[in-house]
C-alpha cells in the first residue's frame, strides 16, 4: 500500500456488507480482495479506510456518508448485497446518499459479469456521485470484483472487454480529485489526450 505523496493519494473507502461476516460467522472476502487488487493495479499513492457491516440501509447509508463527507473519500467501493433477495439493500442505500446517478457503470458491470454466468443480470449494482466522490456497488466475491474492474482478457492477455476501472481515473479527474494512474498490464485507464499529464501514457 502506497504511503507516498500523501497530499495527492487517493483515498479509496471500501465497504463490505454481509450480515454473517460482520458477525463474524465467517470471514470477509472482498475487502482483503480489493485491497490485494489496487495493490497491483495502482501505480499512483493511494491508501484504504474500510467498514464491515451488516446488510442493513442505514447503517450502510451511514457509513457511506461517514467516509466521503467525514473522510473525503475519493472512490467507494462496496461489496455485496446488490441481489434480489429481501436484505440485498445496497443499491436502495446508495441512491438514498447519491447526488447524480451513473448509469452507465451499473450497466458495464453486469454486462461484463454476463459474459461468465447467467445469473448476472439479477444483480442491481450502480454507480452514483455524492459530492466529489464516485460510489460504486461491486459483486461480493473475489473472481467477480477482479472479472468487473479489469474485465474479459483473452490467454494472451488482450483486451475483449474493457473492465470499469479503465474509466475510474478519467471519472475522479472530473471530480477534481487525485491524478490516478494504473498498471496497464491489470488495467489500462482511459483519458481524452487533452486530461493526460506530460509524460503519463493515460
Amino acid at each position: 500500500m502506497s504511503t507516498l505523496g500523501a497530499d495527492q493519494e487517493l483515498l479509496i473507502g471500501l465497504v463490505s456488507i454481509s450480515d454473517r461476516a460482520s458477525q463474524g460467522v465467517y470471514q470477509d472476502q472482498g475487502i482483503p480482495a480489493l485491497e490485494d487488487w489496487f495493490g497491483r493495479a495502482l501505480r499512483s499513492p493511494w491508501r484504504t479506510v474500510t467498514r464491515l457491516i451488516a446488510d442493513d440501509q442505514p447503517s450502510i447509508e451511514r457509513a457511506l456518508i461517514e467516509l466521503v463527507d467525514e473522510l473525503g473519500c475519493n472512490l467507494v467501493l462496496t461489496t455485496g448485497g446488490t441481489g434480489p433477495a429481501a436484505r440485498d439493500v445496497t443499491p436502495e442505500a446508495t441512491l438514498a446518499v447519491a447526488d447524480k446517478l451513473m448509469p452507465g457503470f451499473g450497466e458495464e458491470m453486469r454486462r461484463i459479469s454476463l459474459n461468465f454466468v447467467p445469473t448476472a443480470i439479477l444483480s442491481r449494482q450502480l454507480g452514483v456521485i455524492r459530492g466529489r466522490a464516485l460510489i460504486l456497488n461491486l459483486p461480493g466475491q473475489p473472481k467477480s470484483i477482479r472479472e468487473t474492474l479489469e474485465g474479459v482478457k483473452a490467454a494472451d492477455g488482450t483486451v475483449l472487454v474493457n473492465g470499469i476501472f479503465a474509466a475510474v481515473p478519467y471519472c475522479i479527474d472530473l471530480l477534481a480529485g487525485p491524478y490516478v494512474e494504473t498498471a496497464d498490464e491489470v488495467v489500462k485507464a482511459f483519458r481524452p489526450k487533452s486530461a493526460r499529464r506530460p509524460g503519463s501514457a493515460a
